[in-house]
């Protein structure tokens, strides 16, 4: 009887001290001390200028697209190179292609602007910095559209014409087709376009159709738009007040898996509102996104585009000065949008 008693006095210290251990793993109020998600560093207000520089005098539905398929790099880098792959089809028949593809709906409307297209597969830096901006500094993003637009109105290289409109309500510059039938994309070298030059981004590559040598804007052949399809141009827009990509009439809400902070992957939570999500019904797309893709929230930062800098070196502003760029496209000598009018 004796041993019996020591046994189970000696079970129950046992118990005692394993339960005293795990309650010490806790706080206060039983949450684990597990460390807090790192919150992303914040770009200042001219490293974003110079990231949308190459986009902000873009119409405004073309940079909701944009900024949206900006999360999405690695279905940007696929996307570009079934374009590559598929030159021959144009028109409705491109568009039917495209719609069966399992990419992000933003995805799927940049096939209507191949060289929009290209140039963020070619500076695909740029665009994983872009996603990762407007993902943490959404507000901030939008902003520094705008004012980079009011600067390159007051160099006076930004004005209504036969290729687009440009209107402004308050301090807000709006820029829309001049034809509900046709998007002109602007081609402008976004180094020299706004006035006092700006550091071109690190390894900037200017690719032909929207890359203009020289300080003004350009226009080359117009598209038409793939209408009838969800992802075509009329479902997008920005919302400048409310700082947001419209999608549908709704915010626009992304699922990428890319554009995210690896080391906090579980914790991710990026949702903007009641709005549209950004996959398609059934959480179709490629291997780094599906139907349990988690949202994203600000604050993360992308880490998972490995082999890619994420805008560690946007920050480099040590000296101010003209594009290097030479042999740019000048004229008509090249088409604003890279291929020629869909019908």
């Amino acid at each position: 009887m004796k041993l019996s008693k020591q046994v189970l006095t000696l079970v129950l210290c046992l118990f005692l001290v394993r339960f005293t251990a795990q309650a010490e793993s806790f706080g206060p109020t039983g949450q684990s001390n597990e460390p807090s998600p790192t919150p992303a560093a914040q770009q200042s207000p001219q490293e974003l200028q110079q990231l949308v520089a190459p986009i902000a005098l873009y119409p405004d539905a073309l940079i909701a697209q944009i900024l949206a398929a900006s999360t999405y790099p690695t279905e940007i880098v696929e996307a570009d190179r079934w374009m590559q792959s598929h030159s021959t089809l144009k028109g409705e028949e491109l568009a039917k292609e495209v719609d069966k593809q399992p990419w992000d709906p933003s995805v799927k409307a940049l096939t209507q602007f191949p060289s929009v297209l290209e140039n963020m597969d070619k500076n695909l830096s740029w665009t994983s910095s872009l996603g990762d901006a407007y993902v943490n500094q959404q507000q901030d993003v939008t902003d520094a559209v705008q004012v980079m637009r009011q600067q390159a109105r007051k160099a006076g290289h930004l004005n209504s014409n036969e290729q687009q409109k440009v209107t402004t309500q308050g301090n807000t510059i709006i820029i829309e087709p001049a034809s509900p039938e046709v998007v002109y994309v602007p081609a402008y070298d976004p180094w020299l376009v706004y006035g006092e030059p700006i550091v071109a981004y690190p390894g900037w590559y200017p690719v032909p159709g929207i890359f203009l040598a020289g300080a003004g804007i350009g226009f080359g052949i117009g598209f038409g738009f793939f209408g009838g399809y969800g992802w075509g141009w009329h479902h997008w827009g920005c919302d400048w007040h409310s700082h947001r990509v419209i999608y549908n009439h709704n915010t626009y809400i992304s699922h990428s898996r890319t554009i995210i902070n690896r080391n906090n992957f579980n914790h991710a939570n990026f949702n903007h509102g009641n709005g549209f999500h950004g996959s398609r019904p059934g959480g179709g797309g490629q291997g780094l996104r599906g139907s349990s893709a988690p949202h994203f929230q600000p604050g993360t930062r992308s880490g998972a585009f490995n082999g890619f800098d994420h805008g560690g070196n946007v920050r480099g502003f040590s000296s101010r000065g003209r594009s290097s760029f030479g042999g740019g496209f000048h004229g008509g000598s090249f088409h604003g949008g890279g291929g020629g009018r869909h019908r």
